[in-house]
């Protein structure tokens, strides 16, 4: 009892513990200009260890800013590893994509969905369908991530064979994705936020609508002024790759079955690591029906017996895999890289977290929120405070729950002296915190779809115009008073 008391005093003490603004500011102007140095040297190349450490470096910029301030180095670890913890799901999810992605390669699940995608969509109108594709699948199952995951990732594939940038379609996918996320009931931020600000799920997602429908519209309209110009001439002929991919992989309608009854596991609320476990080993199951030969070929074995098909299923699981083929246009689009592919993305979370709990631990993400709520006094100026502060946190934080959770914390007392309803909160929370996280490369999510998706943030992040445009939109009706909802007087 004694040593539990002496713990809760400890954090106590810490947490009276005052930063001044630009104190707790240090760390984030040293991460800025630390970062921008390594992409300055590295360039692309700086998510493969650099930036991670970088992080790790803007978290030690922060631990001494909190011992100089008098933060026990204990405390700060504590907050670090619950930091950590937090995220266990998020990457446990992340091995089991590389996993799926493995085991859909080498069944021919992913070939399969190409294969029939080249013959419905063209290089026109196919950035427009991959956003409404997106958001259909995102609505259905609640989740932006599942959706990279499944239709997202034979959306690139299907993007490479058309000669499409695979940049515009992790636009297209996120901008998708992030839509049906946003608005559907089952969706874990859809819940978080009007909770946070103290409003019911349905009233939030109405009134979101508002500003999310908007949004998306002018989103769709850019893809297809997009597609109209697009120019994919001297492209390789859609006709080789169909055959190529019929050469190489037996196609056949009956692997759509695995995807089907993982979209649906998620629709039903099936925890998402066993919907993907299940879609592992069904592709597992499919690849010996369908494709022994690809198997027993990635086993390395003569014959396809029970060790070379443990072995060909396992290598599909865990670490590259590629499927030869004489078409060198499909090299990238034949090679997987299992559980060991996503270890790179999680190195980038873990870093991040250890960064955004010291961060917390100092109380600098607490003060940089009450900086911002006492810097503005007009309406607009609390709609711009929330969003900054939900920005800065995705920077920060590293995390778009804890860009959800502090600034709703932070800001529902200031919108209820305003006289306004709580689903303003809640709208501004997600139209500034949910959509930008995957615009950040060491955010969770920015690290999660990119590694998914094959594609760097950097790359994507002009095309994901429905993320980066839903802060504006948000504003633009706080700053022209539009649909802003006061509280009902009782």
């Amino acid at each position: 009892m004694s040593e539990a008391s002496n713990d809760t005093e400890e954090i106590q003490s810490n947490s009276k513990i005052r930063l001044s603004i630009w104190q707790a500011l240090i760390p984030i102007i040293a991460l800025i200009g630390m970062l921008a140095y390594n992409v300055f040297i590295y360039g692309d190349d700086s998510l493969g260890g650099s930036n991670q450490f970088i992080l790790l470096m803007g978290g030690a910029v922060a631990a001494i800013v909190g011992v100089v301030k008098g933060v026990k180095f204990e405390v700060m670890i504590e907050d670090v590893a619950k930091n950590i913890k937090a995220t266990a799901e998020p990457i446990l999810i992340l091995l089991m994509v590389g996993s799926l992605a493995g085991t859909w390669l080498l069944s021919g699940i992913i070939p399969t969905m190409i294969y029939y995608g080249l013959q419905i969509l063209n290089p026109t109108i196919f950035l427009a369908a991959t956003v409404v594709i997106c958001s259909v699948i995102s609505i259905a199952t609640g989740s932006s991530w599942t959706t990279s995951a499944t239709v997202g990732i034979a959306l690139i594939g299907i993007a490479e064979a058309l000669g499409v940038s695979v940049a515009m379609t992790a636009g297209a996918v996120l901008s998708g994705g992030y839509f049906g996320d946003k608005l559907s009931p089952m969706s874990d931020t859809t819940n978080l936020a009007p909770a946070m600000a103290g409003t019911d799920l349905f009233t939030h997602i109405r009134y979101m609508t508002l500003t999310t429908v908007p949004t998306i519209i002018v989103t769709l309209i850019a893809f297809i002024i997009i597609g109209l110009n697009l120019d994919t001439s001297g492209q390789t002929n859609p006709e080789e790759i169909l055959g190529s991919i019929d050469a190489s992989f037996n196609i056949t309608p009956w692997l759509f079955v695995v995807p089907v009854i993982v979209i649906a596991l998620i629709i039903k609320k099936t925890p998402p690591l066993i919907a993907l476990l299940l879609g592992t080993l069904l592709a597992a199951g499919a690849a010996l029906i369908f494709q022994p030969d690809l198997v027993q070929m990635i086993g390395g074995g003569e014959t396809l017996n029970f060790e070379t098909a443990y072995r060909g299923i396992i290598n599909a699981i865990t670490v590259e895999i590629t499927i030869p083929s004489e078409n060198e246009s499909l090299q990238d689009l034949f090679s997987a890289g299992g559980m060991a592919g996503m270890l790179g993305t999680i190195w980038l979370i873990i870093c991040a977290m250890v960064f955004g709990g010291i961060m917390d631990a100092i109380g600098a993400l607490e003060r940089i929120s009450e900086a911002l709520l006492n810097l503005f006094t007009s309406i607009f100026g609390l709609f711009f405070s929330t969003v900054t502060s939900c920005l800065v946190l995705n920077l920060t934080a590293s995390d778009q729950y804890l860009a959800i959770v502090v600034p709703g914390k932070m800001f529902a007392k200031a919108y209820e002296k305003k006289g306004l309803a709580p689903e303003n909160l809640s709208r501004t929370l997600e139209d500034s915190g949910t959509v930008t996280s995957v615009l950040i490369p060491w955010n969770t999510c920015g690290a999660y779809h990119s590694g998914v998706l094959g594609v760097p943030v950097a790359d994507y992040f002009f095309y994901a115009i429905f993320n980066y445009l839903s802060p504006f939109v948000t504003l633009i009706f706080a700053a022209f008073n539009i649909k802003i909802k006061q509280l009902t007087k009782k």
